[in-house]
């Protein structure tokens, strides 16, 4: 199918997908995208043919500052090395070991601490959130976390909820398609490139920092080792390890640490408020498996099939970036019955795999029996893709899994969740659904248990 589509929104493309299959072509100004729908579509392009279908694609309002530079909009052998170097050294400083583990659950503490001092007033959970998830990841690139009330982490957060929520926005559809001439007119894309540029310019001064202090044979966090590792490839002329590349990987790092977490538990907890009866459930296993008396581990995770269903259903009802992150074809690709050219961008539709009729019987439900069987116990599903599949699924995968379970199970053993609404006057449809999904802002109170 050959046509302009002026909004392409997920819904605007799902719209399409009933109307064309599940392969289509629309164009954004210029560009010609390849639109795919589905798990057999998307399974076929991203794991079948991983290779061909790896090359990244254009995001405009994040390619204004990163051009294609760091390491999840990079392209060929520069992604690859930087792939490679970051899940290396992610895991040198803990991730998917005990190391990140105590982070989390140290940062899920003070959490509750800062949630005691509401003293059950109904709040805005979102930099409560923001603050405690960043803190995790600028332990490992950073080396360090942030108090709650540093000014400056508050400013950088407010930096990435603002560009995020652009992201979501009509507005960037627009500006997809029109970049060229948009970037130099006024409009609410001029504040989020100064967002993102606050963001680059922190990083920057970050890496500043690093370079005086730093010791080769002891690296401290993230930086140091994409520092050292600079200094062992001077030589090479075709490195890709340079500043540029420093900054640019590290700001990916810290992003998206911070907002896809927060705002799936932000998501999460008006969930939660709006189906009483799952809040409770989670509650009862957590007092049963877990206990009032010591805080959660990732361990207990194997124990607790429910509250494990529970984030799946949250992270799969959220759908947190719907339209997946543009790829591209990296040679003439035959696909079905289709030749897609070389340099074709492609949007692998997520949030259509998410909400897949032939592998979730009631899609448009919050529903944690999505994720269990007769037996009551956890059922894992092949459309469950919110970190994407193939050569480019996110790497911080094992991270998130982890976050999401110690935040989430430390809070419920802690409180309960009030709104100030009755559950049946809750709206859980999104704010806004654009490149990510924004749920609706809310108060709410912690209920000491």
């Amino acid at each position: 199918m050959n046509g302009l589509l002026l909004l392409t929104t997920p819904i605007n493309l799902h719209q399409l997908k009933e109307r064309y299959g599940s392969v289509f072509t629309v164009y954004l100004g210029h560009r010609r995208i390849v639109v795919l729908c589905g798990y057999d579509a998307i399974k076929e392009a991203l794991v079948d043919q991983a290779e061909e279908f790896s090359g990244r694609g254009e995001l405009a309002t994040f390619d204004w500052l990163f051009k294609g530079y760091g390491v999840v909009f990079s392209k060929g052998e520069r992604s690859k090395q930087l792939r490679r170097f970051s899940i290396t050294t992610l895991r040198d400083f803990g991730v998917g070991r005990q190391g990140i583990e105590e982070h989390i659950k140290e940062e899920a503490g003070f959490l509750i601490e800062t949630f005691c001092g509401t003293h059950g007033a109904f709040i805005d959970p979102t930099y409560f959130l923001s603050r405690s998830v960043s803190n995790v990841i600028s332990s490992i690139v950073f080396g360090d976390r942030f108090d709650y009330e540093d000014k400056e982490f508050l400013s950088l957060l407010r930096m990435m909820l603002g560009s995020f929520q652009f992201t979501a926005s009509p507005h960037p559809q627009l500006y997809e398609m029109f970049y060229p001439v948009m970037k130099h007119l006024p409009g609410p894309q001029q504040q989020a490139f100064k967002d993102l540029q606050g963001l680059e310019d922190f990083i920057a001064k970050k890496v500043e920092q690093n370079q005086c202090t730093l010791d080769p044979n002891s690296p401290r966090n993230f930086i140091d080792s994409f520092l050292i590792r600079m200094q062992e490839e001077k030589k090479n002329p075709h490195t890709e390890f340079y500043q540029k590349n420093l900054v640019l990987t590290t700001l990916n790092l810290f992003f998206a640490g911070t907002e896809t977490i927060s705002t799936t538990l932000r998501y999460g907890f008006l969930l939660l408020m709006k189906h009483p009866d799952v809040e409770a459930k989670v509650h009862e296993e957590i007092d049963r498996v877990i206990g009032k008396n010591r805080q959660p581990k990732f361990e207990d995770r194997a124990k607790m099939p429910y509250t494990e269903a529970v984030i799946h259903e949250i992270q799969r009802f959220g759908d947190m970036i719907p339209m997946g992150l543009a790829r591209c074809v990296t040679k003439d690709t035959k696909f079905q019955d289709f030749l897609i050219p070389k340099g074709t961008e492609v949007f692998p539709m997520l949030g259509s795999v998410l909400r897949d009729t032939k592998f979730f019987s009631n899609p448009r439900d919050f529903n944690p029996q999505h994720f269990l069987d007769e037996k009551g116990q956890f059922k894992k599903n092949d459309a469950f893709v919110p970190f994407s599949i193939g050569k480019r699924y996110c790497f911080g995968e094992g991270l998130a899994r982890m976050e999401l379970f110690l935040f989430l199970t430390t809070i419920l053993q802690n409180f309960s969740f009030k709104s100030p609404q009755l559950p049946k006057d809750i709206d859980i449809s999104p704010k806004s659904v654009g490149f990510a999904t924004i749920p609706r802002t809310y108060t709410m109170s912690f209920q000491p248990r």
